[in-house]
C-alpha cells in the first residue's frame, strides 16, 4: 500500500491555484465533472469521488451524498472533487487524470470498466495517491482498499430466492431466463457466479442467458424478446434478472409479448423506487437491499484518513478480496433479500426508500396492502 506524507505549505499553495484555475474554466469544460467543497480550506484533504454512470438512481441519489456528507461530518476542512463518468470508461480515464493534476490526495473510485481502471490505478501509484475502488473491484492492479457488498452472495440470494418461489409455484426445475448484468463490470461477474453456483445446485434448467451491456433496461428488453422469440410465451417459468433496470426491462418484454409477469417471477437488486413499486404490484417477485449509506459512510472515513496521511479506523477493515494481483483490505458489507413481504421492514423502515415516493398513483391500494403508509 501507498501512503503519502504531508505536503509541505508550496504543494497547498499550487492545489489552491490549481483548484481555482478549475473553478475559472468550468463553464466552459464539456466534462460532466463538478467540484463540490465539502469543508473550509484548511488543508484537510481533497478526495476525488469517480462514479461510473447514472442510469442507475443509486449514484446520484445516494451514494454521492452519503459520501460528501460522511466527509463534511469527520473533516469539515477536506474537499470532494466529484465526477461522474456516465457510463464511459474513457471519459472516467481522463476524469481520474484531471483530478489528478489538480492535485488530489485520494481517489475513490467505482469503475465503468473494472479492466480498463487498473490503468488509473498505476498512474494513481505513480504520482503516490492511495486509491479505493468503491462497489466495483478494480482487478489486477495495486488498489489500497475495496468497499462493497458480499457480491458472489448477492447473486446466491438472487438465486436462493427465486428458487425457492419456483418450488412453490410446481417449477422446481425451471426453465428459467437469465438477465445478467454488464460483463465489464466486475460486480456483474460475481453476482452470475453465485447465482450460477445455486441454480447448478438445484439443477435449474437456463433456457436462454445475456449479458447486458451498460446494464441498460432497453438492452434487457430487446434480450428477453429474442428470449420470448426463441422460447414462446410458455417455455419459460421465471427469470433471473441481475438488476430492477434489467428486471424493468425484461418485464415490460413479458407484457408486450402478452405474459402477466405476476406468474414469472423476477428477480432484481438495487430496491430502486419503480423495482419496491414491481414487488408492491406483483410485478418482480423480488429486489436485493444494499445499504448504500453504510457503504459510502466507510469509504469515506477511509477516504479521509488516507487523505490525511494515516491508516484506516480500527476494526473498519473486515477482510480482503483477492483482484488478480493482491488481496486487497476490504470492508465487505451484507446485503439483504426483499420480496413483498418485508419491503416495510427493511428499506421503508431504514429510509432507503421514503412511502411517498413509493405510495403514489396506483401503488396506493398496494401499499395499504403491504401496511406501508405515506
Amino acid at each position: 500500500m501507498s501512503n503519502r506524507l504531508r505536503r509541505p505549505l508550496f504543494a497547498s499553495a499550487a492545489l489552491l491555484l490549481a483548484a481555482l484555475v478549475a473553478v475559472g474554466c468550468g463553464s466552459s469544460s464539456s466534462s460532466s465533472s463538478s467540484d463540490t467543497s465539502s469543508g473550509g480550506g484548511g488543508g484537510g484533504g481533497t478526495i476525488a469521488l469517480l462514479l461510473p454512470e447514472n442510469q442507475t438512481p443509486r449514484y446520484e441519489s445516494a451514494d454521492r451524498p452519503y459520501f460528501e456528507d460522511k466527509v463534511k461530518a469527520i473533516c469539515p476542512d477536506c474537499s470532494v472533487l466529484y465526477s461522474n463518468a456516465t457510463q464511459d470508461a474513457s471519459k472516467q480515464q481522463s476524469q481520474a487524470e484531471a483530478a489528478l493534476t489538480q492535485g488530489v490526495d485520494v481517489l475513490v473510485l467505482d469503475p465503468v470498466d473494472a479492466t480498463a481502471a487498473a490503468g488509473i490505478v498505476t498512474k494513481a501509484t505513480q504520482q503516490g495517491v492511495p486509491v479505493v475502488s468503491y462497489d466495483r473491484l478494480i482487478l489486477d492492479a495495486d488498489v489500497d482498499y475495496y468497499v462493497s457488498f458480499d457480491n458472489e452472495q448477492v447473486g446466491k440470494l438472487q438465486a436462493q430466492t427465486l428458487d425457492k418461489k419456483l418450488t412453490e409455484d410446481g417449477n422446481p426445475t425451471g426453465p428459467i431466463v437469465m438477465i445478467n448484468g454488464d460483463p465489464a463490470d466486475s460486480n456483474a461477474t460475481l453476482f452470475k457466479k453465485g447465482a450460477h453456483s445455486v441454480f447448478d445446485s438445484s439443477g435449474i434448467d437456463i433456457a436462454k442467458e445475456y449479458d447486458t451491456p451498460g446494464w441498460l433496461a432497453s438492452k434487457a428488453q430487446n434480450e428477453m424478446q429474442q428470449a420470448i422469440t426463441a422460447l414462446g410465451n410458455d417455455g419459460f417459468t421465471g427469470v433471473y434478472a441481475a438488476n430492477d433496470d434489467t428486471a424493468g426491462g425484461t418485464i415490460a418484454a413479458m407484457k408486450s409479448a402478452g405474459i402477466d409477469p405476476a406468474t414469472r417471477p423476477t428477480t432484481g437488486q438495487d430496491a430502486t423506487v419503480a423495482g419496491i413499486q414491481r414487488i408492491l404490484a406483483g410485478e418482480q417477485y423480488m429486489t436485493i437491499y444494499k445499504a448504500i449509506k453504510p457503504e459510502a459512510s466507510d469509504t469515506a472515513e477511509i477516504a479521509v484518513a488516507l487523505a490525511q496521511g494515516k491508516k484506516p479506523p480500527a476494526g473498519l477493515i473486515t477482510g480482503t478480496q483477492n483482484n488478480g494481483k493482491k488481496d486487497v483490505p476490504s470492508v465487505l458489507l451484507t446485503p439483504i433479500a426483499v420480496t413483498k413481504d418485508n419491503v416495510n421492514s427493511t428499506v421503508i423502515k431504514d429510509g432507503f426508500v421514503s412511502a411517498s415516493e413509493v405510495c403514489t398513483g396506483p401503488y396506493v391500494a398496494a401499499c395499504k396492502a403491504a401496511g406501508i403508509t405515506p
